[in-house]
């Protein structure tokens, strides 16, 4: 356990953050599932309007610093590809 001050303060930051970060993490994931959900059950048109919420999440997620830049481009790829190859 610290015992110098400013080192307590960065542990219960670090906690601050890392439940944050948790929480921005699961929202996108419950979105990126919700998609799957609908590509799976053939619905286009609800995969489509889960896709746009998806995206807004994981953009969001991303400007906040919780994905790289590159890994929120590749989820959102992913998801828009198995989109579109619904028929």
């Amino acid at each position: 356990m610290a015992n110098i001050k400013s080192a307590k303060k960065r542990i219960l930051v670090a906690e601050t953050r890392a439940a944050r970060n948790k929480a921005i993490r699961s929202k996108v994931k419950t979105a990126c599932k919700k998609v799957e959900a609908a590509i799976a059950a053939g619905d286009k048109a609800a995969a489509q309007a889960a896709l746009l919420a998806a995206t807004s999440e994981i953009d969001k997620a991303a400007s906040k610093g919780v994905y790289h830049d590159n890994t929120a481009s590749r989820k959102v790829s992913r998801l828009s590809k198995a989109v579109n190859t619904l028929a």
